[in-house]
């Protein structure tokens, strides 16, 4: 009996629950373990876990208080409702790439990733301190509300950390890190389904 191969649905959902488990289960390790700030070194100085929260965008940018945490926060839902919606249109039509397929659901559970830290985060933890572990379901309620939580970054890469010579042009004598953004597994995934779409699979949606 030939063996039963798994179908282009079974894959995305396998890839959207895997990302999504491993995102929010790291996560929920490190606000509970950490300390606001705290940084412990994987592989020396150029791979860190660096416990950071932001309330704004990607890689701790942030985007008019908050207003514009709201604004982001209805944007990322809104976009993932598309996106999803899309993804269950192509699966319909078989000529859809899979590479296709997969760079839209790395997009959509990296979204998706994120707003479940806004949306419930402020609610089920109190805050993160330098002093202070977070804890979850704390008894006097957590530290925000619905859609004001803040978002959890741990992965920092600074793969360069110097100081620049006293005679380089402009910023001589000043410390320059490379690269200096932290983020999440979540992060990771809307960064690389984006480039992967761009980069290979760019012909697939000009034809559209």
């Amino acid at each position: 009996m030939a063996k039963s191969r798994l179908s282009r649905g079974n894959i995305i959902a396998i890839i959207i629950s895997t990302i999504l488990i491993l995102d929010q289960v790291f996560k929920i390790w490190i606000k509970t373990h950490f300390t606001l700030h705290q940084s412990v070194p994987v592989l020396g100085r150029w791979f860190q876990l660096f416990f950071v929260e932001n309330e704004g965008m990607a890689f701790g940018m942030v985007f008019g208080g908050e207003a514009g945490k709201l604004i982001l926060s209805f944007f990322r839902i809104a976009l993932s409702i598309f996106i999803m919606w899309y993804i269950v249109r192509l699966l319909k039509k078989p000529e859809t790439p899979i590479g296709v397929l997969v760079g839209l659901s790395l997009v959509f559970v990296g979204a998706v990733g994120n707003i479940i830290d806004c949306a419930f985060y402020g609610l089920i933890f109190n805050e993160s301190g330098v002093t202070q572990v977070a804890q979850m379901f704390p008894p006097e309620g957590g530290y925000g509300t619905f859609l004001h939580g803040k978002v959890v970054d741990m992965l920092y890469f600074p793969l360069i950390d110097t100081v620049l010579p006293e005679n380089f042009p402009i910023w001589g004598g000043r410390r320059f890190v490379f690269f200096q953004f932290i983020f999440n597994i979540a992060d990771s995934a809307i960064t690389c389904g984006a480039l992967y779409l761009l980069i290979f699979k760019y012909k697939f949606f000009s034809k559209k």
